[in-house]
């Protein structure tokens, strides 16, 4: 068996685009960047950052490019792709590794989207949209056990 899974857990370095596809289904991209601390051979404490592109699609690439904006942590899942092409221009061949996002959770931003997430190819409810604060008000009515469908 082989595996093909990446796990993620970073900042975006700009906000996600939203484009359609010519079948009418969404694509965003966006950039992560990931930190990585380490004392090197002298025992001085270094880091480095790497920087990601990451792709969604579906429901997945709406919820993404409605909710998530430049610096805002995001916690991914998917699988690395390649794609090539030849520039026009020179006739060069061109390559870029990108993370296909399978699913995904809102980082945590003070408390204030932690615990959030969305699988794609699963339903999703609207969210409340946050207030003016960046915090989002819930209804004050308890839930209650029978009213649930299942």
């Amino acid at each position: 068996m082989y595996l093909n899974k990446v796990l993620l857990y970073g900042n975006l370095t700009r906000d996600p685009e939203l484009k359609a596809l010519p079948s009418g289904s969404q694509v965003a991209n966006f950039g992560m960047a990931t930190n990585r601390t380490f004392k090197d051979k002298n025992g001085q404490k270094q880091e480095t950052t790497e920087f990601h592109n990451v792709v969604a699609f579906g429901r997945t690439a709406e919820v993404i490019a409605q909710y998530c904006k430049k610096g805002r942590p995001i916690y991914v899942e998917g699988r690395l792709q390649t794609r090539a092409w030849d520039d026009k221009e020179t006739g060069k061949k061109n390559y870029r590794t990108e993370i296909i996002v399978d699913t995904f959770q809102f980082g945590a931003d003070g408390g204030k989207a932690a615990g959030t997430g969305y699988a794609a190819g699963a339903s999703h409810d609207e969210q409340p949209a946050p207030s003016e604060e960046g915090e989002i008000k819930y209804p004050d009515e308890e839930i209650n056990p029978e009213d649930i469908p299942f």
